[in-house]
């Protein structure tokens, strides 16, 4: 009976990893926790620590039991423990991470409830808040040290650079890849083969929205480095996953509608990067979660989309 529970405990921390992407599989999960551990094996430590503080959270604190074995507290959790980790320096990221993740999976169980209700999912809004919140905490704590990239930046002096080569293919598995914060395109084509394996159709949905989020930063004159490292395509991946096959998606429209959503994620994802550079942070998945719940949110008055 113990190794049962066991057993069902560490399928949860898995599937807790593959739910950032929409899918509760365990295998997933460990593939994606190789991927990660290829780029760097202590972010592939933080992730499996900080879904295993996630999933204890969602346990012991009396959260639904299938929400729990589903993961679903969890990938808060781990995108907030792999984004303190990479953009805090200094050992004490990794407690911070550790913190952070713990704090996010609370967040998840406090969002759960205020959105019940009104029947739209959490997403990612519990890490990126959080993970917002602990960033700026660096301005006002001396032993927070942020890295040299989140440096805060004057708009009247930003200038765009579009005479970079470009690379589709990088754009394309990057684009998948940067969900889990990795621009290295071997990880990610392991990422991407196991989102197939675990299911085709959202593998499939996966290279559509990379390619719509690709394809639409460059027509709008993206700035061609970002676009090739995947910083305008993860956002349209999760969106289009959201819109066209997880959420609601019975309307005929609906993978239609995923579409247009994933264009829509490029711009807004321009001006939430542009909005954040005065503070140094970083857009995470805040453009996914704004789109996503737009859409969703559309969809209760307007049956028809």
């Amino acid at each position: 009976m113990r190794e049962t529970s066991f057993n069902s405990f560490i399928s949860a921390c898995l599937k807790g990893i593959s739910q950032i992407i929409f899918i509760d599989n365990a295998v997933l999960g460990v593939i994606i926790l190789i991927a990660i551990s290829i780029v760097n094996y202590k972010l592939g430590i933080v992730s499996l620590i900080s879904s295993i503080i996630g999933t204890l959270v969602g346990h012991f604190g009396g959260g639904n039991k299938s929400l729990v074995n589903q993961g679903l507290f969890g990938y808060n959790s781990i995108l907030t423990g792999l984004a303190l980790s990479l953009f805090l320096t200094g050992d004490v990221r990794w407690i911070m991470a550790i913190v952070g993740a713990l704090f996010a999976a609370i967040f998840t169980g406090a969002m759960m409830h205020f959105l019940k209700n009104l029947n739209i999912p959490v997403l990612t809004f519990p890490f990126v808040i959080l993970t917002w919140l602990l960033l700026l905490a660096d301005y006002q704590l001396n032993i927070l040290k942020l890295t040299s990239e989140l440096a805060p930046q004057d708009l009247s002096h930003w200038k765009l650079n579009i005479k970079s080569t470009i690379s589709l293919i990088d754009g394309l598995v990057n684009g998948v890849g940067q969900v889990y914060f990795i621009d290295n395109i071997w990880p990610g084509i392991l990422i991407l083969i196991g989102v197939f394996w675990a299911d085709w159709k959202l593998g499939f949905y996966s290279i559509i929205g990379s390619g719509i989020g690709f394809l639409t930063a460059y027509i709008l004159g993206g700035e061609h480095a970002l676009i090739s490292l995947g910083a305008y395509g993860y956002n349209a991946v999760l969106t289009t996953l959201a819109v066209s096959a997880v959420f609601d998606v019975k309307n005929s429209l609906a993978k239609i509608m995923g579409c247009i959503a994933a264009i829509i994620t490029v711009p807004i994802t321009a001006g939430v990067h542009a909005f954040l550079l005065p503070y140094g942070l970083p857009t995470l998945s805040m453009p996914f979660v704004i789109v996503t719940w737009i859409f969703l949110g559309s969809r209760r008055a307007l049956n028809k989309l």
